[in-house]
């Protein structure tokens, strides 16, 4: 990992990770249909890419580096890596799907957990009620956990572009500044990435100007988790698993709903702040108990300590 602050790595891969999410959403903006365009779906799955292409031009042409597979965080990780991985796959989905009944708990969300009407009318409108022909609506909740759980092996082609730059890339190159202050930066700078739908109203389509910063608060809370596991094992796969994890739980928010009531992404759902709790809760934990900053393994050199395993609180 660098030891000195890259300026020039930082500036290039960060322009052209931002240049590059502008330039695939631009469809999107110029067909005024936004979000709902032909082909919104396959354009957001490239815009993920960016991150990644930005990675490659800086470290093959801009501004090299010598061991790509260590210094990106290609490697499995240290010893207790299978731990980190394991909080990812199992603390982030968890975190998903407590968010609305923490919104509940604030009265910010219209909580149905006995008969799920807002995601049988959810279904009902989008033309899948044969569905609940054949299974009950408790059968298909259930169903949608388990998708969840499994999120992170079906996401993670996507979110490695992703990974690869964020974590990958760009947080050992803020590292110089402090880690507290890197993983901070960077989730800022992940977050800042997203502004082009979340203009369109990706994520919180009520406040879509709002919306951009409070996706910032989102990526420094889920940033510090992912740069804490990547720094910790050296490897950004911990980090993947998460994203992975993350976006393929956050529509859990659906599920438990009250048919007829409406609740606000930015105060509800792990994209609102009483969703933000828990994971802030683990991480002041983490903090506590001296895993954060992370002792930082370094395979290239084989001397600094392995990763220690996860304290038992957050699992």
């Amino acid at each position: 990992m660098t030891e000195r602050l890259d300026l020039k790595g930082i500036v290039a891969f960060t322009v052209l990770a931002f240049l590059g999410a502008w330039a695939v959403t631009l469809p999107l903006w110029m067909s005024g249909q936004g979000l709902a365009s032909r082909g919104a779906g396959i354009l957001l799955l490239a815009m993920m890419m960016t991150p990644a292409v930005a990675t490659v031009i800086v470290v093959f042409i801009l501004s090299p580096v010598r061991n790509k597979r260590i210094e990106l965080g290609l490697m499995l990780g240290g010893r207790n890596w299978w731990s980190y991985w394991l909080f990812a796959w199992i603390a982030i989905p968890t975190f998903c799907f407590a968010a609305p009944f923490i919104g509940a708990l604030f009265g910010l969300y219209p909580l149905d957990v006995t008969a799920f009407s807002g995601f049988r009318e959810m279904l009902v409108r989008s033309g899948q009620e044969q569905l609940l022909e054949k299974i009950s609506i408790e059968g298909l909740v259930a169903i949608q956990f388990i998708n969840g759980m499994m999120a992170p092996a079906l996401n993670a082609i996507f979110v490695f572009g992703e990974e690869l730059g964020w974590r990958g890339y760009l947080l050992p190159r803020l590292k110089p500044l402090g880690q507290w202050r890197a993983l901070i930066l960077s989730g800022v700078i992940w977050g800042l990435w997203h502004t082009p739908i979340i203009l369109l109203g990706h994520n919180y389509p009520k406040h879509p100007q709002l919306g951009v910063l409070v996706m910032v608060g989102l990526c420094i809370v889920f940033g510090i988790l992912f740069g804490w596991m990547r720094i910790a094992t050296g490897s950004i796969w911990p980090a993947v698993i998460g994203h992975g994890a993350l976006n393929g739980s956050a529509g859990a928010v659906l599920l438990f709903a009250k048919a007829g009531e409406e609740f606000d992404a930015i105060q509800a759902g792990i994209t609102g702040w009483t969703g933000w709790l828990l994971p802030i809760a683990v991480i002041a934990i983490l903090a506590i108990k001296g895993f954060i900053p992370a002792r930082e393994y370094r395979p290239e050199t084989a001397t600094s300590e392995p990763p220690p395993p996860l304290p038992d609180e957050p699992q």
